[in-house]
């Protein structure tokens, strides 16, 4: 019987795909560390890492011979037994953060929702029914899920699917009077991005998460730390809320913890995780074989020094060489982020054009990303080669030029 697949091309995706994304026009077939090549052989460097998930690059040969060694082992087995390689990394987790408890789940936004039910439910058993009202930020983003969607602050994404759940409240980021103004005794969670990613790779004010902490204290509220897009290595620490000073009672990461392959996962305490007795929640495919296979090279090789102190030198190179760009175009009026996680904030002129950067990078055969339409995001393989960078990043600058000479 033959194996070979029938040729495909772009087009084929608005035959046959729901028209719910807008795929760039080529097609990427292979990738190798920080380049990939499309079907017609054309070669670029990747800064958009799949959207910071290609934590260490394409195709990294660690992974690779993780993940072959255990398909060749056990794929499933549902979450009625437990896998060894669930539990590996489950202790690799907790012995690396405050956390003694996992829960895995298969993406971002499995794990907000399971990180929203559990506040809820240990609001419920400890307070009683009316203590469910979950704080969010405004232009926060947390998901796809109906539930998760709504706790996002961006209406654009939740506007027209029916009417949206109850008890759940959006205040400004960084914002120390509105949150004070917002929690109350009914309040059971806050959560918050470390960086806000999508809206515009925004930092926290460190003075604003120190007082959400007091206030979700005071108050009996539980403070949820989303570092789907922030977590394993990103930030230059292996999460970004080692930097703040501020330990939350629930994190959530996805993105770079399958280094590509579906993962997330839940972090939070004992005494809070016992809420979620048998019964109470649950997936499929959480915590499967192969996916925690590759989590656990994933962490072997990210949370290293060698790995974790290379972020910020990578980053720096990236920063110097949009600082070069800026000083030549004046096109930006910030560089802001951590770590790998950067955003060129477009000036006034350029407002809203972020798309027109985001087509000439892929022409000049780079990859980047928007954060919104006024921010071109930046979030290479964490482990991207000097080399790459530089090369990279003088695509980039061509980029640029291109925009400026098109609109004279």
């Amino acid at each position: 019987m033959s194996t070979e697949q029938p040729a495909v091309a772009r087009a084929d995706f608005d035959q046959v795909m729901v028209p719910n994304y807008a795929p760039a026009a080529f097609v990427p077939v292979r990738g190798a560390g920080s380049r990939v090549w499309d079907q017609s052989g054309r070669e670029l460097i990747d800064f958009a890492g799949g959207i910071a998930v290609n934590g260490l690059g394409h195709c990294h040969p660690a992974l690779v011979q993780a993940l072959t060694d255990q398909a060749g082992k056990l794929w499933h087995v549902s979450n009625v037994f437990t896998n060894e390689p669930a539990l590996q990394l489950a202790k690799k987790l907790v012995d690396a953060t405050f956390a003694e408890r996992v829960f895995f789940a298969n993406s971002g936004a499995e794990a907000n929702e399971a990180a929203l039910k559990l506040a809820r439910r240990v609001a419920h058993d400890r307070f009683g029914t009316d203590k469910c009202e979950i704080i969010s930020t405004l232009d926060s983003f947390h998901g796809r899920t109906l539930f998760t969607v709504n706790v996002g602050g961006q209406p654009k994404y939740s506007d027209g699917f029916g009417p949206r759940p109850a008890g759940i409240s959006h205040v400004p980021y960084n914002d120390i009077a509105a949150m004070e103004a917002a929690i109350n005794e009914q309040t059971c969670a806050v959560i918050l991005e470390p960086i806000q990613g999508e809206s515009g790779v925004l930092p926290a004010d460190p003075a604003w998460l120190q007082r959400v902490r007091e206030l979700c204290d005071q108050h009996n509220a539980l403070l949820i730390f989303d570092e789907v897009q922030t977590g394993v290595g990103r930030t230059g620490k292996l999460f970004a809320y080692e930097h703040t000073g501020v330990i939350p009672d629930i994190l959530t990461t996805a993105k770079s913890l399958g280094g590509g392959f579906p993962i997330s996962a839940m972090l939070t305490r004992e005494e809070l995780a016992k809420h979620l007795v048998v019964g109470t929640h649950g997936t499929t495919f959480g915590g499967n074989p192969l996916a925690c296979a590759v989590g656990n090279a994933v962490i072997d090789i990210i949370n290293t020094p060698a790995v974790l102190d290379g972020v910020g030198e990578r980053a720096a190179l990236i920063r110097a060489q949009l600082q070069n760009i800026n000083d030549e175009t004046g096109v930006f009026s910030q560089i802001r982020g951590q770590g790998l996680l950067i955003g060129a904030v477009l000036s006034d002129a350029w407002q809203g054009k972020a798309g027109l950067f985001l087509a000439a990078a892929e022409k000049a055969g780079v990859l980047v990303l928007m954060a919104g339409p006024n921010v071109v995001r930046f979030a290479p393989s964490l482990v991207v080669e000097p080399a790459d960078i530089a090369e990279g990043m003088q695509r980039f600058a061509d980029a640029v030029r291109q925009v400026i000479s098109a609109a004279a």
